[in-house]
């Protein structure tokens, strides 16, 4: 794929209007939500849940594409045609988890680093193969006593840097997603500045790996209060801390910021997304990649049951519906009235 296919697809990837829809758990994070709803955790109730999220109807008018792990990459919906593919068909370019995971850094006080670089080339190339336009890399950032640490930002960033020149060759767009994470107790000052320093590590290594800014999507936590923290920041503090950090670190040449919820609850990630919106334009696209904050409500719905199928979709499809709005700057809370009303009998038979 050329420097320009790269160009475009990103720019589709934060289209006006739409988000990314990140349902990408692996076994075992997706093992624990069904069991948390009281559904045996086995491949076919993961099949099953994943073929209801890429098929529901009219999810391509609100997403604009969704990441896969790689297990739902190989599976196949009852048609018989894969998963990846059904998206397509619903207008969802598909995309695709590649790190193997966030391991403990030697040398370090309890930090990671994300692995996955050993035969990730070979990796991409099948994925590119089974249609894959995209993929998606996640880095783990904790504040702490003495955290994070510089051997923990460089490290994340360095392997972050190299994904994305890896993907950029083998004609996928790269996501890049530094997660400062929400534990703890400190405040949004401090997640600021975390979230700021982390940025500029990450940024300094994509342009040392040569990577082409206006061919990936960055996915970046909010800046959001601690979540023990005991004075929690309000919808403009969060929005206004946010475009501040981002404005200081993110260049201009990146298409679009599509960020994580990162345990928000689902109608805070949707507030924050379109207070941001409602601001003055920004000189990237503000969208969202968002997973439990999209899917928790249609996971719930369903609870292992196919009479809950298109109750549970129409509850996906309500909560793209609403976070489209927020990328748009057109949310309001009452929005979030108007599934119950049409649908009163969801997740019940």
């Amino acid at each position: 794929m050329s420097d320009t296919d790269l160009i475009r697809t990103a720019r589709e990837l934060v289209a006006p209007g739409k988000g990314i829809l990140a349902a990408d758990e692996s076994t075992g994070t997706m093992n624990k939500r069904l069991t948390a709803v009281n559904v045996p955790a086995d491949e076919e109730r993961r099949r099953s849940f994943r073929e209801l999220v890429v098929t529901t109807p009219g999810l391509g008018r609100w997403i604009s594409g969704v990441i896969l792990y790689d297990e739902t990459f190989r599976q196949s919906a009852r048609d018989g045609s894969l998963l990846p593919a059904a998206a397509v068909r619903n207008g969802v370019p598909p995309g695709i988890k590649v790190d193997t995971g966030a391991k403990p850094q030697a040398g370090t006080d309890g930090e990671t680093v994300t692995e996955g670089l050993d035969g990730l080339r070979d990796r991409l190339a099948e994925y590119v193969s089974m249609g894959a336009r995209f993929a998606k890399w996640r880095a783990v950032i904790r504040i702490g006593e003495g955290k994070p640490s510089h051997a923990c930002l460089s490290a994340n960033a360095h392997a972050l840097a190299r994904y994305a020149a890896l993907c950029q060759e083998a004609g996928l767009v790269p996501m890049v997603e530094p997660e400062v994470l929400m534990d703890g107790a400190h405040g949004i000052e401090r997640c600021s500045e975390v979230t700021e320093q982390c940025l500029r590590v990450v940024f300094d290594e994509l342009r040392s790996q040569g990577v082409l800014l206006e061919g990936i999507v960055l996915k970046p936590n909010m800046v959001v209060s601690g979540e023990e923290c005991p004075e929690q920041a309000d919808v403009d503090a969060v929005a206004d801390a946010t475009l501040a950090c981002l404005r200081r670190v993110v260049p201009a040449a990146v298409p679009g910021i599509a960020f994580l919820s990162g345990g928000q609850s689902d109608e805070a990630a949707t507030a924050h997304l379109d207070r941001m919106n409602r601001r003055t334009r920004q000189p990237w696209e503000l969208t969202f990649s968002y997973g439990r904050a999209l899917l928790a409500p249609a996971l719930s719905t369903w609870a292992g049951d196919d009479w809950n199928v298109e109750a549970a979709q129409q509850v996906l499809a309500h909560r793209a519906r609403c976070n489209a709005a927020a990328r748009s700057g057109e949310y309001t809370p009452d929005m979030e009235k108007e599934l119950a009303e049409r649908v009163p009998a969801a997740g019940q038979h």
